[in-house]
């Protein structure tokens, strides 16, 4: 059987005493297997990067820059392998694998511009013949220990600001689908960064373990379940690093009576089922203000919903292909026979959905509740899965509060032709990312991305100058060049005369 090996410097693999299985969730059927590494292996890993980030954060960013250009070269060279390679593993289609490597290529083209974005601050005469600079520069070596939804576009916002700003980076990925990052690491060896400046360590939670508490590493990026979040958060924290842990979801979406329900429809058939439901920033909660909006919409969803094709992740015509595992098919399922069991009603039933051919695949069809309510668990946690849940609220003041109130904080949008009422929702919710006729409001690359309460631990976002200044340190220098003579002999030392006045903190004196 095919093993999915680690790429750590020096390390000929073949070792392992546990494997991974890494299913096709198209047939359901084993095609390869992934190593569960040890702290033996971490520690050969961390010492690979040891000797090589020393050199890199050297090497000036220009130089650094261009490795990340020829990298982004070779990714966008290999789009259509990587696409397959991530389809086969993760089963989300063809045109959504693209998506997730192309907004991790946002990232990167971010990168490219690191010589400009390094640049400190400097202030000339800020006290009697004294300048004061400060400068950024890198932390280390940062670790990154991404999920199985996006095995491409986290990674590359992780270790994309993390080498570009000087450091060495170690990549955990999931042992689900870990093909695309271990060929991501490959691509940047190729692209020009030295070896161990990117290495891949898999495993499970003994390797989490081991990351978090290894003393050489000095920073560690999380995306996964709000739970393990808050442990990577608190468990890494208590090991003096840096920590940003970004968790799970419930997304909102409000639905104004003066919404172009049309459209609203076509945004909520992608953003509540596209990639079978399993990203932190689908909207798998639509809020509609007024039990006519409600039934409008409910209305409209329900052909639309039948109209979605769910095929294999190489059918060009389907809208979403199978979730990950059967674990995770069984879990959406007995999350949608809890929303029975609560009472909500149960419109679109998508489990038992089969294909032809294709019997063992986890396959879940599209899945429509309407009349759920706060106080249902299946609409206070996570589900993470083909099902949308309608939530119906009297006034525009209870829209604005059953976001703000839910546990989570990650996205919310509103759909609107109403300027004011938009201005108003976006100043007032409490939620991190805010849509505004935008379903799915991830930002731009050059901005950052992150939720507010149990969707993120840690001060610090992803991406964009929120990255930046995670993956750096800042160095403050104050400087004084005394007056004097610059001549040789000026002094008995044979140095420049030194002035005898002493120092006085500038802002003292």
């Amino acid at each position: 059987m095919r093993t999915i090996d680690h790429l750590i410097v020096g390390s000929a693999g073949g070792d392992a005493t546990r494997y991974g299985d890494v299913f096709d969730p198209n047939s359901g059927e084993i095609q390869a297997r992934v190593p569960l590494g040890t702290a033996a292996d971490l520690d050969r890993a961390v010492a690979a990067a040891q000797a090589a980030q020393p050199g890199w954060a050297a090497t000036n960013p220009q130089r650094r820059a261009r490795v990340m250009f020829r990298f982004k070269e070779l990714v966008e060279a290999n789009m259509d392998a990587l696409a397959h390679l991530l389809s086969s593993e993760h089963g989300k289609v063809i045109a959504d694998s693209k998506g997730d490597i192309q907004r991790g290529l946002e990232v990167i083209e971010f990168c490219c511009g690191i010589p400009h974005i390094l640049k400190g601050e400097y202030t000339q005469g800020a006290g009697p013949g004294i300048d004061v600079y400060s400068m950024r520069q890198p932390l280390g070596i940062g670790a990154g220990i991404t999920p199985f939804n996006f095995p491409a576009m986290i990674p590359m916002w992780m270790f994309g600001v993390a080498i570009a700003t000087g450091n060495a980076f170690l990549l955990k990925p999931s042992e689900r689908d870990p093909s695309v990052p271990v060929r991501l690491a490959e691509l940047m060896l190729e692209a020009g960064a030295p070896k161990g400046i990117l290495q891949v360590v898999h495993g499970d939670k003994a390797m989490v373990d081991a990351i978090l508490d290894h003393p050489a590493i000095s920073a560690v990026s999380f995306v996964g379940s709000s739970d393990i979040a808050h442990y990577v958060y608190r468990r890494g924290v208590e090991a003096g690093k840096r920590v940003q842990a970004m968790g799970g979801a419930k997304n909102h979406g409000i639905v104004m009576p003066d919404a172009d329900l049309d459209q609203v429809v076509a945004d909520l058939s992608g953003a509540a089922f596209g990639s079978a439901g399993e990203r932190c920033m689908a909207l798998p909660v639509v809020v509609p203000v007024g039990d006519k909006t409600a039934d409008a919409l409910r209305e409209k969803l329900i052909p639309a919903i039948a109209a979605l094709r769910v095929g294999v992740s190489t059918d060009a015509q389907a809208h979403y292909g199978p979730v990950v595992n059967a674990a995770h098919k069984q879990r959406v399922e007995n999350w949608i026979q809890t929303g029975v069991d609560e009472g909500a009603e149960l419109v679109v039933d998508g489990r038992g959905f089969t294909l032809q051919g294709h019997e063992k695949g986890f396959f879940v069809g599209p899945t429509l509740f309407d009349r759920v309510t706060p106080e249902m668990s299946a609409y206070k946690e996570e589900i993470f899965g083909p099902v949308l849940q309608i939530v119906r609220a009297p006034d525009f003041e209870t829209a604005v509060r059953l976001p703000s109130e839910h546990q989570y904080g990650n996205g919310v949008a509103i759909f609107t032709r109403n300027g004011h009422a938009a201005r108003e929702f976006a100043a007032r919710v409490n939620v991190g990312m805010v849509g505004i006729n935008v379903p799915i409001p991830v930002p731009v690359a050059y901005h950052s991305f992150g939720g507010w309460k149990r969707s993120a631990f840690g001060d610090t976002n992803q991406h964009g100058m929120e990255g930046v200044k995670f993956w750096t340190k800042v160095k403050t220098v104050t400087q004084r060049w005394p007056d004097g003579s610059a001549l040789p002999g000026g002094s008995e030392d044979g140095g420049p005369s030194r002035i005898q006045d002493a120092f006085v903190i500038p802002t003292m004196g």
